[in-house]
């Protein structure tokens, strides 16, 4: 294995089969040792938090698989923490994609003013450029195609995609009596520009409230696997 990349949660190894490995670490984005998924930088460590959010992964990449969606995801290893996944280049520098049933969090704060804070939403799809720099911009279907970032056909892939994989993660919340507000994925392509879901699935990457009470990332993982 060749270390390919150290990012703040996760290493990337290469394989010699071609596929890469990420290795999940306990580091955790936050500040002054408090536990913040939006954080841009690792700020504790947390025992079993690399084992929670792979072993949530695993759960629903395998189930995103078996539903014909494609992702990355080929394998994976408990004893290690570690994750085997096929090569996959990304949008641009960096694409996040959300998906949001309600009307909270950056969502309300830009449109406020024209709908209720906690009002249902479509499974609306909004796309943001990963920029620490510049706060995360969002951008448009338009702007993507414009900038040479992705076709219309691919963004259109991953918007359908994106909306089935989030109805596949709020129905099995759902039976556990969560409700998810919305979910934040990544997606790239293969060398023949096919779409695919790639990085994790994991609490910290999702708003989730039960009996209209927020759930914090690592309760919800503890939820999850308990009622399971």
């Amino acid at each position: 294995m060749k270390l390919v990349y150290s990012g703040k949660t996760k290493d990337v190894f290469s394989l010699e089969n071609g596929n890469y490995l990420l290795k999940f670490k306990d580091d955790c984005t936050g500040k002054d040792g408090v536990f913040d998924p939006g954080e841009n930088s690792v700020g504790l460590t947390i025992d079993g938090v690399g084992d929670v959010n792979l072993r949530m992964s695993i759960y629903f990449f395998e189930k995103i698989n078996a539903a014909g969606i494609r992702t990355h995801y080929v394998s994976a290893n408990l004893n290690d923490t570690t994750m085997e996944v096929l090569p996959a280049k990304v949008f641009g520098k960096g694409l996040e994609v959300i998906c949001r049933h309600k009307a909270v969090g950056s969502f309300f704060r830009r449109y406020g003013e024209y709908i209720e804070e906690g009002a249902d939403l479509p499974a609306y799809v909004e796309t943001t450029f990963k920029n620490d720099a510049k706060g995360d911009p969002l951008v448009t279907k338009d702007g993507l195609v414009v900038l040479g970032v992705m076709t219309a056909e691919q963004y259109d892939a991953i918007k359908a995609q994106t909306q089935q994989i989030t109805k596949i993660v709020a129905d099995d919340l759902k039976e556990k009596g969560l409700v998810l507000y919305d979910i934040k994925f990544e997606f790239g392509y293969d060398p023949q520009g096919n779409v695919m879901l790639i990085d994790e699935i994991a609490s910290g990457n999702m708003r989730v409230y039960k009996d209209g009470k927020y759930i914090d990332p690592m309760t919800l993982s503890k939820l999850f696997f308990a009622e399971k």
